[in-house]
């Protein structure tokens, strides 16, 4: 895929995950546009994983820790064939597999998550599990940077650190923002490399919104062999959208009838200049 097309995808990916929270009448939205770049990055250019080889053992494996943003998820997956588009439309409704966090009753999806700080720890373990099997598959995690206050994830460093597991990488979607707040006002998380690093982690930083940069950055982990590697990647809550970046009480929320349409035509507008 070319570096337009992945540009593209983005683009289609945001009209679709807004589509589907206005259906649904709920849904994450900042977070689910903060980190669809990074997914879409993941699935077109980086995993080895595809609804055909979904139950080999050696496929990679994806785990969403910040599982409410399974709107950004669930629109990748559907691209990507997984199960039909048209599935999405029963989001959020009585008896429908598709719920507002990842389940694995869904192809394509690992693991459930959703309560925040087990991903780390799901992810550390089936890359322990690789490990002891000689496997070469690689796996990789997208925690929320809000999520970094619940302390299992720090065990799981320390975990991941002490088995040298260079087959797990970690990616923070940094926005800055959660449910609650500013990070650093909630609790505050800086110098977040610094701390990674002190837990025997590689750390690269990369603008969470640059797809060619985070391809070649993905796809060149591990960083060091014998250590587990972490991207920070900095993103704006609610990328794409003017009137949602970087405003907290998009954290979760739907837009109304004149929001989606302001919405929708902006993005509409950057597809038209990534064809012009």
């Amino acid at each position: 895929m070319t570096d337009i097309e992945l540009k593209r995808k983005s683009i289609e990916y945001r009209m679709a995950l807004l589509k589907y929270i206005k259906l649904a009448n709920a849904g994450h939205t900042g977070g689910s546009l903060s980190c669809v770049d990074i997914l879409n990055v993941l699935y077109n250019r980086v995993l080895n994983v595809t609804p055909d080889n979904f139950a080999d053992p050696l496929r990679d494996r994806y785990v969403q820790s910040k599982g409410h943003s399974v709107e950004a998820l669930y629109v990748v997956l559907a691209d990507k064939g997984f199960f039909p588009i048209s599935d999405l439309e029963t989001l959020c409704q009585f008896q429908s597999p598709y719920v507002g966090h990842p389940t694995r009753k869904i192809k394509g999806i690992e693991q459930n998550t959703g309560a925040l700080g087990h991903g780390l720890a799901f992810s550390a373990g089936v890359a322990l599990a690789g490990k002891k099997d000689q496997a070469d598959y690689r796996v990789f995690t997208l925690l929320g940077d809000g999520e970094l206050a619940e302390g299992s994830n720090w065990e799981s460093m320390l975990t991941a650190a002490h088995y040298g597991l260079d087959n797990l990488t970690a990616i923070v979607d940094r926005n800055k923002l959660q449910i609650s707040g500013s990070t650093e006002d909630v609790c505050a998380l800086e110098n977040l490399a610094a701390k990674f690093e002190a837990f025997g982690w590689v750390v690269r930083s990369a603008d969470g919104h640059d797809l060619p940069a985070l391809g070649d950055i993905l796809n060149s982990t591990p960083f060091e062999p014998g250590k587990p590697s972490v991207v920070i990647a900095n993103t704006t809550k609610g990328k794409g959208v003017s009137f949602m970046e970087n405003v907290t009480k998009w954290h979760h929320g739907v837009p109304s009838d004149e929001q989606y349409e302001q919405a929708m035509t902006e993005l509409q507008a950057r597809l038209m200049e990534v064809d012009a």
